[in-house]
C-alpha cells in the first residue's frame, strides 16, 4: 500500500477482517501493532479493525514501514498469527 506523507493523522491505511471459529473465550480474537511505529489500531466493529496513521509522516526520515500485526485468540494456549503490512511513504514536497 501507499500513502502520502501529507495524510493527516487517523487517516486509514487498512482494513482487516480477524476470525477464528471457535466459539466462546477461544473463538474472541485481539489484536495489536508493532510499537515505535507512527500507526495504531481501532477496532471498527465486531471482526474488524482499522491502522490508522498515528501521526504525520516524513518521506526524508522514513520511505517504507513494514507493520507486523498480531492476532491471538481467548484460547489456552493461545493460538496466534501475524502479517505484515508493506507501506510506502509518497512524497510531495519535492521540487
Amino acid at each position: 500500500s501507499e500513502i502520502s506523507e501529507d495524510a493527516p493523522s487517523g487517516t486509514v491505511v487498512a482494513l482487516l477482517h480477524v476470525q477464528d471459529r471457535d466459539s466462546g473465550a477461544n473463538g474472541e480474537v485481539r489484536c495489536s501493532l508493532d510499537e515505535g511505529r507512527p500507526f495504531r489500531l481501532e477496532k471498527s466493529f465486531e471482526d474488524y479493525y482499522r491502522v490508522l496513521t498515528a501521526r504525520e509522516l516524513d518521506r526524508e526520515e522514513v520511505s517504507e514501514y513494514n507493520v507486523t500485526v498480531r492476532a491471538w485468540d481467548g484460547g489456552s494456549p493461545a493460538l496466534w498469527s501475524s502479517a505484515v503490512l508493506s507501506l510506502r511513504v509518497l512524497d510531495v514536497n519535492d521540487n
